[in-house]
């Protein structure tokens, strides 16, 4: 029977809590198979059109019929979202369209192929992060999954079927769904539906029935998917109890708990456990209570509980460390938390004295278990049992630290010396208050054991010097006999408690000290700029939180190199770089302590997140043993998730980087080949008419005639000219490999320069010089500061209306020199100000102007930044036009920037 005033059997918060937030999140039903042409998509929609009929608003998201007619048939009367169109590689993809849903918010939606992958540039890569989305938004949805493509079961389906499953989805999926349907179907009955051509088209039936539909193919994977369906239906089940506070065990299905301690005989118990689950067919955990006493262990029953854990690991089972009170409240708290129904223990062979002191384990379990069945194994020495290597350095016996025992000698002295001071003011009872103090102080220090022998003292000096006879052991008053019984009674019980309470508050501070670590580990992580910083700091953290020594391996092409260590260290032996390999390769550990290659000097352990391995953590110490006991492995696999995480966040955010570039040059290759094939056809066109006119009808022209033909073939040659200069100034840029050629020089001069070069294309326009006098020398290159003045002449004399007005203006501005271009033309809209500067991006222009190939203001941005000045766009506030700026600052004795920076 249980207790339901208990405090431990309240309902539990974290339930709770996952309860409230469904509330505002839609139902996720999952329809789970064996494998393809079970009924998944069929059973949806049946239940689809149940709801309907019942008034739900039910609509489909993507519905995937395979032109099977039943199929069809029951998507008849179901509101269809129109999915969307995307083109990829000339194809042109059907995708869901979560914005549609998202508009028309629909009671239910219904979502075939959950594993399916998005067409690039959609909102998702996969299609269950876009029911996630729906999901978050308060929508329910249907959602239909074969078991090969769960992300834990990937590698056991590639066993069984010898087809690696590429699209997967991780198991947190599973874990949301809020109810799962398995469609199931017997081997038998698929393989007929495979034949009569109800899955597959018949010449594709054969060869799935050869290969992927075996008989023994889909028993295995009806299995996989039974016994999924079983462990959510479980998890659900302990979720319930929990959130009602219902004590366990529901013996719905058999669970073995199996308590280990430091004793000898733990191991045998482990392995009885793990027969006792094989017999059950049940799964089956170990766990150790870490008690007040665990700070009184030495290094070798340490290690043996980390050997015990680790040996229940590696048959299969479950390895905990939890805090408790006591052993057996702690085992029978996790055993009904977790509708465990079968505990097993060891019966340790202790004085009977010690039982009736301390306890039994075994008989508090034994009347507490209630419906839960307690297994006592007999106790005895496993021979052989110890799992150490033969090569395993001996371990020496511990030694006794007299230091805590000298001070709680010195506490119950100084209580002495008190005691003798106040004997002339209080009676003799009281002052066993001061040796009680001293026994206190001495348990909060330093533990047990000192504290019992501080109160051993306390006892014998108390009967010495206070009790009569004085200096003597010898107790003449029965009630001073009974009065210092009972001062060492609650002595003894008063130094176990404060022990107590120090060791728990030792083992509280260890673990908010942990905490705290992860904590701040999570900001750093978040903080890291690049991939070598987030490195570092994981190397860092590991190695400071597990005192070991580092060193980060992640792919490299076929290989893997070394990228972060702490301490740092750059190479690795033979030994280690196959250990390494193999961890890498089969994502399992390798290495020291572990089955595969252990004669390497480091534990390779693999990173991993839901998409798979990303890299290989190596771990070396100097200390002989275990290099880390489960508690430190949890914490390993804390860090390393979080590391892990971080890294995959930091290469998705390189790969859209080069998506992102790989889609800006492929616009730009786009823009260059449009522009090509306009600004060159266009005066190669002139050139060859006027050319040909030339050759053909020379005898009919007159000489007028023909001049005008040759000037304009000099004029389209000369556009073609400064084209290809463009493109070459523009590769110049592009590559970084732009050089100022600097010097003194006097802004008038090549202004007048870039006037006379642009004569031609200002003959329709008229140009006013408006220089301010005495304007200083400027150190910049001539050359490219008279093609940037060009560049913007050219550009006004495109946009401007013929028989306007473009000033050029020379102006000092306090400690910068400033000049203007102006026109009289259109202006320049307000979201292009900033983009005119961009390559190939041109204003859009009238049909009676020239339109240029959207590089010349790209260029001149490129050449003023490399001469150490700016460049700005704006239209102008006194008429019509655009005005260019260009600034130059005035920095005695300093060379403008020589170099463009790339």
């Amino acid at each position: 029977m249980s207790d339901r005033s208990d405090p431990d059997q309240r309902p539990s918060p974290e339930v709770l809590l996952r309860e409230a937030e469904r509330e505002h999140r839609g139902r996720f039903k999952l329809f789970l198979g064996a494998a393809p042409g079970v009924g998944k998509t069929y059973e949806m929609l049946q239940t689809a059109q149940t709801r309907r009929r019942e008034g739900a608003d039910v609509v489909i998201g993507i519905v995937e019929t395979h032109g099977r007619k039943e199929t069809e048939a029951l998507v008849q009367g179901l509101e269809m979202i129109p999915r969307r169109r995307v083109e990829y590689k000339g194809h042109w993809l059907d995708e869901m369209d979560i914005d549609a849903i998202l508009r028309r918010r629909p009671g239910l939606v219904l979502v075939d192929e959950l594993a399916h992958t998005n067409a690039p540039g959609s909102r998702h890569p996969k299609r269950y992060l876009d029911v996630e989305e729906l999901l978050a938004s308060g929508i329910d949805v249907y959602a239909t999954l074969n078991v090969q493509h769960v992300e834990s079961l990937n590698d056991v389906v590639a066993r069984i079927t010898r087809i690696r499953v590429r699209e997967t989805v991780p198991d947190s999926i599973i874990d949301k769904a809020d109810e799962i349907e398995l469609v199931d179907l017997t081997p038998g009955d698929l393989i007929q539906r495979l034949k009569e051509g109800k899955v597959y088209v018949p010449q594709h039936a054969d060869r799935a029935i050869r290969h992927y539909f075996r008989p023994g193919n889909l028993a295995a994977l009806r299995e996989l998917a039974l016994r999924r369906t079983a462990e959510r239906v479980d998890d659900q089940m302990v979720d319930y109890m929990r959130a009602h506070a219902i004590q366990g065990p529901w013996a719905a299905g058999d669970r073995v708990l199996v308590g280990v301690n430091q004793d000898p005989n733990a191991i045998g118990v482990v392995r009885y456990a793990r027969r006792l689950a094989d017999r059950l067919h049940a799964p089956w955990t170990a766990i150790h209570i870490e008690t007040s006493r665990v700070q009184r262990l030495d290094e070798e029953q340490r290690d043996r509980i980390a050997e015990v854990l680790r040996l229940a690991e590696r048959l299969g089972g479950e390895a905990y460390t939890l805090p408790g009170q006591s052993v057996a409240d702690g085992i029978l708290q996790y055993a009904r938390a977790n509708n465990f129904t079968h505990v097993v223990i060891a019966k340790t062979r202790r004085p009977r004295w010690s039982e009736w002191l301390r306890g039994s384990v075994t008989h508090q379990l034994i009347r507490r278990a209630g419906d839960i069945s307690v297994h006592v194994i007999a106790s005895h020495e496993e021979q052989g049992a110890t799992v150490e290597p033969a090569n395993a350095p001996a371990r020496t016996p511990p030694q006794l630290d007299g230091g805590p025992y000298l001070a709680s000698t010195g506490l119950v002295t100084v209580a002495l010396l008190v005691g003798i001071f106040l004997q002339q003011f209080l009676v003799v009872s009281n002052i066993a208050l001061v040796f009680l103090t001293a026994v206190l102080v001495s348990a909060v220090a330093y533990g047990l054991w000192p504290s019992l022998f501080a109160c051993l003292a306390s006892v014998l000096a108390y009967n010495f010097f206070f009790l009569p006879p004085l200096y003597t052991f010898t107790i003449a008053d029965p009630e001073n006999v009974v009065a210092l019984f009972f001062f060492a009674v609650v002595a003894v019980i008063a130094s176990n408690l404060a022990a107590r309470v120090r060791a728990e508050a030792v083992t509280a501070r260890q673990r908010a000290k942990t905490t705290e670590d992860l904590y701040l580990f999570s900001r750093k992580l978040a903080a890291a700029v690049t991939l070598d910083d987030l490195l570092w700091a994981t190397a860092f953290q590991i190695a400071s939180m597990l005192k070991v020594n580092v060193v980060l391996l992640l792919p490299h092409g076929d290989a893997i190199e070394t990228r972060a260590a702490y301490p740092p260290e750059d190479m690795l032996d033979d030994a280690d770089l196959a250990a390494a390999k193999w961890c890498w390769q089969n994502n399992q550990p390798a290495g020291r302590d572990a089955d595969t290659l252990p004669g390497a000097k480091r534990l390779f352990l693999p990173m991993h997140t839901g998409r798979g391995p990303i890299g290989v953590v190596g771990l070396d110490s100097d200390r002989p043993g275990t290099l880390l006991d489960p508690d430190q492995r949890r914490l390993f696999t804390a860090l390393t998730d979080q590391a892990a995480l971080a890294i995959e966040r930091t290469n998705l955010a390189q790969d859209v980087e080069r998506a992102r570039l790989t889609a800006e040059t492929e616009r730009l290759r786009a823009a260059l080949l449009t522009s090509i094939s306009h600004d060159l056809r266009t005066p190669l066109a002139s050139i060859l008419g006027s050319a040909t006119s030339l050759r053909l009808y020379r005898k009919a022209l007159d000489d007028a005639g023909q001049d005008e033909l040759i000037a304009t073939i000099q004029d389209e040659a000369e556009r073609l000219n400064r084209f290809i200069a463009n493109l070459l100034d523009m590769t110049r840029l592009e590559a970084g490999a732009l050089h100022p050629q600097t010097d003194a020089i006097d802004l008038g001069d090549v202004i007048g320069s870039a006037l006379a070069r642009a004569g031609k294309v200002l003959d329709q326009h008229r140009t006013i010089l408006d220089l301010e006098d005495d304007l200083p020398l400027l150190r910049l290159d001539p050359v490219l500061l008279e093609q940037v003045l060009f560049n913007l002449l050219d550009n006004a004399a495109k946009y401007a209306p013929a028989g306007t007005e473009i000033v050029v203006q020379a102006r000092r501005s306090g400690d910068a020199v400033r000049l203007r271009v102006m026109d009289e033309g259109p202006g320049i809209p307000a979201p292009d100000l900033e983009r005119v500067f961009d390559k190939f991006y041109r204003v859009p222009a009238g049909d009676n102007r020239r339109v240029g190939t959207g590089l010349g203001l790209a260029i001149c941005r490129g050449f003023v930044e490399a001469m150490g000045g700016s460049i700005t766009a704006e239209n102008r506030r006194d008429r019509h036009g655009a005005l260019f700026t260009i600034t130059f600052p005035l920095a005695a004795g300093r060379e403008p920037a020589r170099e463009l920076a790339a």
